[in-house]
């Protein structure tokens, strides 16, 4: 984090950007002395860099707890469709926000609310006779994505040249407008579902084992799918709020974990979450620096990543033929 800080249009020495952090942090040490490198560290690099590891460990904590609900290894926050629903309630604010039925309600609010309405809908959907099935929830997760995209593109004929432009940054991702306001809450939300996702370690280990043999040593399989879930589209839709549709990310990273540490949850979790915040954030530092100085959004750049990680994930899993 105190590289990606040091580095951009103006890089600075790793010393001074070690030295301002910590005087804003503590309070000990002298104050910067050059009060433009203050502002670039401080107020402008700074709560980027944290935003993206934030950002990172959300989606990364929230892909590894959905693989294990569904039961599915190319299951994350988009094939569920949170991330669709985030985009349309982001997209209906930029375009019809200021006077309308929407006013007052900001991109990031109505990007939450789209998040959680799509989760809901996943829920109701993805339930049989009372009982949430991981097949249906998958299915349910890909419908309601579909509706929600077919939605967005709706109200992206209805935009302004200037609106558009807006709008298909934001879907494809960037926490180029961080700021220090922001932070509070999704560090908070993060950082407690990460924590409580991973007291539940024990039990999403059992959910590996199947639905019967969970049952057979007393959790209740349905109960315990619903709260994950919920907590899953409350991490996703904090995220997302803030940082816009980011694909891959909850796709990749719990995987490259279990290949090297395996499937307990009790360190799965905590290490996608780390593993996901270095990642999220060098991959927003090869976005300001590789086409100097414009700005690629991050969802191009996590895409040219992850698809070929996806591909290679559909050979290696033999499971899926029988699927």
């Amino acid at each position: 984090m105190i590289v990606a800080i040091s580095i951009g249009a103006v890089n600075v020495p790793l010393g001074d950007v070690w030295g301002i952090v910590w005087h804003h942090v503590t309070g000990a040490g002298p104050a910067p002395s050059d009060p433009a490198l203050d502002q670039i560290v401080w107020n402008f690099r700074t709560p980027r860099v944290v935003l993206a590891a934030l950002v990172g460990a959300g989606l990364a904590v929230s892909g590894a707890v959905l693989q294990t609900v569904v039961s599915n290894p190319l299951a994350d926050p988009i094939v569920l469709g949170f991330s669709y629903g985030a985009t349309l309630g982001a997209v209906l604010v930029i375009t019809l926000g200021g006077g309308m039925a929407l006013a007052g309600l900001g991109v990031s609010a109505a990007a939450f609310l789209g998040a959680m309405a799509a989760g809901a809908l996943v829920f109701a959907l993805g339930q049989r006779r009372g009982r949430m099935a991981p097949t249906r929830l998958v299915l349910a997760g890909v419908a309601v994505g579909y509706v929600f995209l077919s939605a967005t593109s709706y109200v992206q004929l209805q935009a302004t040249p200037n609106e558009l432009r807006t709008v298909m940054f934001w879907m494809l991702g960037s926490v180029a407008g961080a700021h220090w306001d922001q932070l509070p809450t999704v560090t908070v939300v993060v950082l407690a579902t990460t924590a409580l996702l991973t007291l539940f370690g024990r039990r999403l280990n059992v959910l590996l084992a199947g639905d019967e043999s969970a049952t057979a040593l007393g959790v209740d399989v349905n109960r315990l799918r619903a709260l994950l879930l919920v907590l899953s589209a409350l991490l996703t839709g904090t995220v997302i709020a803030v940082s816009g549709s980011i694909g891959f990310v909850g796709l990749m990273i719990p995987h490259l974990v279990r290949l090297t540490t395996g499937a307990d949850h009790r360190r799965l979790l905590p290490l996608t979450a780390l593993l996901g915040a270095v990642y999220l954030v060098l991959v927003d530092l090869l976005s300001r620096t590789l086409d100097r100085p414009n700005e690629l959004p991050l969802g191009i750049l996590t895409a040219l990543l992850g698809a070929p990680f996806f591909l290679w994930l559909l050979r290696r899993n033999k499971g899926l033929d029988s699927v």
